[in-house]
């Protein structure tokens, strides 16, 4: 199992801003995992999938975007951009060969921006509710009269946390203009390999029909849906942990037919 005591590593930006990891050497295809909205890498199906792949004796690496968890800088000041930047970056600077990207939610769309970037570096991606686009097609129409009101009188409003007893969440108007620069459903997703999506059919924070969406704007002929009947947002009860160590084993197993 991860010794969750560990003091992360860090990577250094050119801003001075540094992004934390943790990474444990193995065998290829290296995991790569991509946490979601203001969430971090102490999640406990990064764990799992960690703890998974040491018993295989795979490399893994998870991390913090900048504003998240143990990494520097302010959540309000993030946007698409800067994540997926530090996704890359992780990417370029921790790995080696090729990787198997996991993404959670946000962590969905950074995953595919991340392959995009470099595709010669990505051997498959593992979506678990993924989510692209969702700055313009979910935050915006979920906002109230008022906070729309407040968006555009002071640049920020507040919505609601309703996974614990955290403060609201402060979205910018800059997280939702920057975002409409790394759009992905509008067209083609030009990434030709193996993709597995995962996502649960009570989702209240991302429709399952996201998931059809991404299938179908995808290149690659191998990708497939799971939906899970009474599956929520963060698919992380036991038996969905099962689940997505089996969909993880069977991609991996797709990757190595697709060498």
């Amino acid at each position: 199992m991860p010794d969750q005591t560990l003091a992360p590593s860090k990577l250094t930006r050119d801003d001075g801003t540094t992004i934390a990891y943790h990474h444990t050497p193995g065998k290829s295809p290296g995991v790569m995992f991509l946490t979601g909205f203001k969430s971090d890498m102490m999640g406990g199906k990064a764990l799992a999938i960690e703890a998974h792949c040491m018993a295989h004796g795979l490399a893994f690496t998870r991390f913090d975007y900048y504003g998240h968890g143990q990494s520097s800088g302010a959540f309000e000041d993030g946007t698409i951009g800067r994540w997926a930047e530090d996704a890359v970056m992780v990417l370029d600077q921790v790995t080696t060969g090729p990787q198997i990207l996991v993404g959670s939610s946000m962590g969905g769309w950074i995953m595919l921006l991340a392959a995009l970037a470099r595709p010669d570096r990505v051997a498959g991606l593992l979506g678990i509710a993924a989510a692209p686009d969702f700055t313009r097609d979910l935050i915006p129409p979920a906002l109230t009269p008022g906070q729309l009101a407040d968006l555009d009188s002071q640049g920020f409003c507040e919505i609601p946390n309703c996974y614990d007893d955290q403060q609201p969440y402060v979205i910018r108007k800059s997280l939702l203009d920057e975002g409409d620069n790394h759009l992905l459903l509008g067209g083609e997703i030009a990434l030709d390999l193996p993709v597995r999506l995962i996502h649960g059919l009570l989702d209240e924070d991302v429709p399952w029909k996201t998931a059809l969406t991404i299938m179908d704007r995808l290149k690659s002929d191998d990708v497939e849906v799971n939906f899970v009947k009474t599956g929520d947002h963060r698919l992380s009860e036991p038996h969905d942990i099962s689940r997505l160590m089996r969909t993880f084993d069977a991609l991996l197993e797709a990757t190595a037919s697709a060498d």
